[in-house]
């Protein structure tokens, strides 16, 4: 059976739609239930540091990399208490949120310029990063749409993740991957 989203998410979907055609306003509002994802988010990056040594990971390295809303949540924590802040982030086709601390997580941001969703966010986010002196790094691509992800498409997106991983080797967050 066909279940309609709550009326609340279509109605934010109409927000970002007219948002996407006309750039206003400069940033998306809250999302319903935004304020409960920070929470998880916060306990999950809690949780993470507490266990590092059990599983054997540096606590200084944990990052988050979200999509879409995802991306949201991450920038969200990038920019929030100083506490759950992850040691950087992946904000992938997400949207501007502000302000951005001096102090703020380094980010990796990609999007496409095609994208129906948030075409100008990629470019504000790394605008709104690098105005506050935080480590940002910008990958645009001419195609991908909204929701590139990791399933080869035959555009430039289809190496979103190659460069992600070069851009977290070059701040010795990973070691060298080799070819």
């Amino acid at each position: 059976m066909y279940k309609r989203q709550p009326e609340i998410h279509m109605k934010e979907m109409e927000v970002i739609m007219a948002r996407a055609k006309s750039g206003l306003p400069e940033e998306v509002p809250v999302f319903a239930g935004e304020k409960h994802a920070v929470e998880d988010g916060a306990r999950a990056m809690a949780i993470v540091r507490e266990r590092a040594a059990n599983w054997r990971i540096d606590p200084k390295r944990i990052g988050f990399l979200g999509f879409s809303s995802g991306a949201f949540l991450a920038a969200d924590l990038a920019i929030g208490n100083r506490v759950s802040r992850p040691d950087f982030v992946g904000l992938i086709y997400g949207g501007l949120r502000t302000p951005v601390p001096y102090d703020a997580s380094p980010a990796f941001i990609a999007g496409a310029a095609d994208d129906a969703f948030t075409p100008d966010d990629p470019v504000q986010l790394y605008t709104a990063w690098r105005k506050a002196g935080v480590p940002a790094e910008l990958h645009l691509y001419e195609r991908g749409g909204h929701g590139f992800d990791l399933k080869p498409k035959g555009t430039t997106s289809d190496h979103w993740f190659e460069a992600f991983l070069w851009w977290m080797q070059s701040r010795g967050l990973i070691a060298t991957v080799k070819d």
